[in-house]
């Protein structure tokens, strides 16, 4: 009996051994066809081919992690997935594409005093997402006469899955929205998976509001919801030049989006850190359509209201259309959100 009980712990041993090795190869064997399948040149023909081979070869390797060469096994995909992780290394990013038409230009800044003047502001005319009147313009403004900050959350996916705007107000009537997006080129589309294997660029855009938040709820369908933002004067200037010096650095050094890590929350997340000191991490800067709580929590957002009512009464979607292009489409949208005194907040938020 003592010899049974040896080999039946023998056997769950192996047993156990060899589904941890399955997964040690499975798990990476998957991320390696995505990236082929993503990034191989040359066209769909030679992505189906490089990821057929390669997985025919994953499988072959866990045939034999059953046939009990695990070592052998292992070592060879070590190997071989070694290779892969060099080549994806050393795919760099670019500004050299035939890119889609609303990413095509990017927005930089140059500063003199206080006065930032933004090249390439998007100010489209959009009838519908293909259908559009292409506008790029420089516009100045000064940093003395910055008066608001305002969190747009763009819903598209349900309740978790939205896209933030932060656009910068100014005493004489000037908004000036900044959008964290994917830069692709003019045969891509948006793919959630695509952005974790370097399908796309970032990009910084800096646009009217009639253009950013208008062809969300009027073109696109999203429903769109703006919370003003409770920071120091100081603050919103480090913020904007934040953005700005983000934009400028993409011009010199290109980098890839992700999904995940390198968005548009988790980029001003960053940047807010090293503007006001510690934010602590929250599952709600990745599912980032619950950020407007997170936002409330840490006190970002009115505290006179509770986040509820801000929701209720920053509901823009059928403000924005009935504004349409108007003249007035920033007051409009704004209509009935209560104001932050900014004088009456210390000189850093708490």
């Amino acid at each position: 009996m003592h010899r049974t009980m040896t080999a039946s712990a023998a056997s769950i041993l192996r047993i156990t051994t060899t589904v941890l090795a399955t997964l040690v190869v499975g798990l990476p064997a998957v991320w390696a066809a995505l990236a082929l399948w993503y990034q191989v040149p040359g066209g769909q023909a030679l992505r189906v081919v490089a990821v057929g081979l390669w997985m025919a070869f994953s499988i072959a390797v866990i045939v034999a992690l059953w046939q009990g060469r695990t070592g052998m096994g292992v070592l060879t995909f070590a190997a071989a997935f070694a290779a892969i992780l060099f080549w994806w290394q050393r795919i760099p990013p670019t500004n050299d594409r035939l890119w889609a038409d609303d990413v095509a230009q990017m927005t930089t800044g140059t500063i003199a005093g206080n006065l930032v003047t933004l090249h390439n502001v998007r100010n489209f005319e959009w009838r519908s997402n293909t259908d559009f009147t292409q506008r790029w313009e420089t516009r100045a403004y000064d940093l003395d006469r910055m008066n608001s900050v305002d969190m747009i959350m763009s819903y598209w996916s349900g309740p978790a899955i939205a896209h933030m705007l932060i656009s910068f107000g100014f005493d004489d009537g000037q908004h000036v929205a900044f959008s964290v997006e994917i830069r692709r080129d003019k045969r891509e589309a948006y793919s959630e998976i695509g952005g974790f294997f370097k399908q796309f660029e970032l990009s910084i855009i800096a646009a009217d509001e009639r253009d950013v938040i208008a062809v969300r709820t009027n073109v696109r369908g999203e429903d769109d919801y703006l919370y003003r933002l409770r920071m120091p004067l100081s603050a919103m200037r480090s913020l904007f030049l934040g953005y700005i010096g983000q934009a400028n650095g993409l011009i010199s050094a290109p980098r890839f989006y992700n999904t995940i890590t390198v968005n548009c929350t988790t980029l001003v997340y960053h940047m807010m850190k090293r503007i006001i000191g510690h934010l602590p991490l929250n599952y709600r800067i990745l599912l980032d359509g619950y950020l407007p709580g997170y936002v409330h929590q840490v006190g970002g957002l009115d505290q006179r209201y509770s986040l509820e009512e801000l929701r209720a009464l920053g509901h823009i979607t059928d403000r924005a259309r009935r504004s349409g292009r108007s003249d007035s489409f920033s007051e409009d949208i704004r209509r009935g959100i209560p104001v932050i005194d900014i004088a009456s907040l210390p000189p850093s938020a708490d």
